[in-house]
């Protein structure tokens, strides 16, 4: 039985050593290389690990730190409320509604963009309006035959007007979204009408007479003088429209 196995065996490891059954101590000393060399092979790691962390703090605090002039040029490359064209002494920014703080720079960009093309459509607007109502009935246009105020000027025009002028005004929205918009397949869904980091908004590259500085300050003081024509010649044709829609009247014929 087992118990006489485990006697014959003690008596035989008393009598004959050599023939002692050592598949136990084998498996005892393997285990113990075994563990040996796995604390080895952690030192080692161990001792990379913390060369490779000294190296890195080494390199880091010997790496050339961000310069003050760099960041500040950084901050000025933003377009921010603080740097953009258009404030003038007195008013300075006027935001009485603070939109501008509310908005991101893209946003911002959009806003400053739908501006400027506001205040240049109003611009022709308001020439428009003079120059339509000075030339009635001497126009070598549709025979001279548009008359009254301004405002009924558009509803006298044959069809064939109406067709060339939405193509001229689909093609210049079209190469000004081309221009500054990012590719609609590219933009993220929650960044709608993305502009261009590159692009300054109102500056599409149209510019025929070279009028464009090209210093950024005589830029910026362009831009303004621009902005302001811009606001002016929207509260002018707004109320020229007004004024016409109240008395029937063309507005050269109230400095008659």
């Amino acid at each position: 039985d087992e118990h006489f196995a485990n006697a014959a065996n003690v008596r035989l490891a008393h009598l004959f050593p050599s023939f002692v059954d050592t598949s136990s101590q084998s498996n005892e000393s393997t285990n113990l290389k075994h563990q040996q060399t796995i604390k080895m092979n952690f030192a080692t790691t161990s001792t990379t690990l913390l060369a490779a962390l000294l190296a890195a703090g080494s390199a880091a605090a010997f790496a050339p730190a961000a310069s003050s002039s760099q960041k500040a040029s950084s901050s000025l490359s933003a377009f921010t409320a603080e740097n953009m064209p258009g404030a003038l002494a007195p008013m300075g920014f006027w935001d009485p509604l603070g939109f501008a703080a509310k908005a991101d720079e893209n946003t911002l960009k959009r806003y400053r963009e739908a501006e400027i093309t506001h205040g240049r459509v109003a611009m022709l607007a308001s020439v428009g309006f003079l120059v339509g109502e000075k030339v009635e009935g001497s126009s070598f246009l549709f025979d001279a035959s548009i008359k009254g105020p301004a405002i009924s000027h558009l509803a006298q025009v044959p069809g064939e007007f109406w067709a060339l002028l939405a193509i001229m005004i689909g093609a210049a929205e079209q190469y000004r979204a081309e221009f500054g918009w990012v590719d609609p397949s590219e933009v993220p869904v929650d960044q709608p009408g993305l502009l261009k980091s590159d692009y300054t908004p109102g500056d599409i590259g149209f510019d025929p007479l070279g009028l464009k500085p090209t210093d950024p300050e005589e830029y910026k003081i362009m831009a303004t003088k621009e902005l302001q024509h811009g606001r002016l010649a929207m509260l002018a044709a707004a109320g020229f429209m007004a004024q016409e829609l109240v008395d029937g009247k063309g507005i050269i014929e109230h400095f008659a």
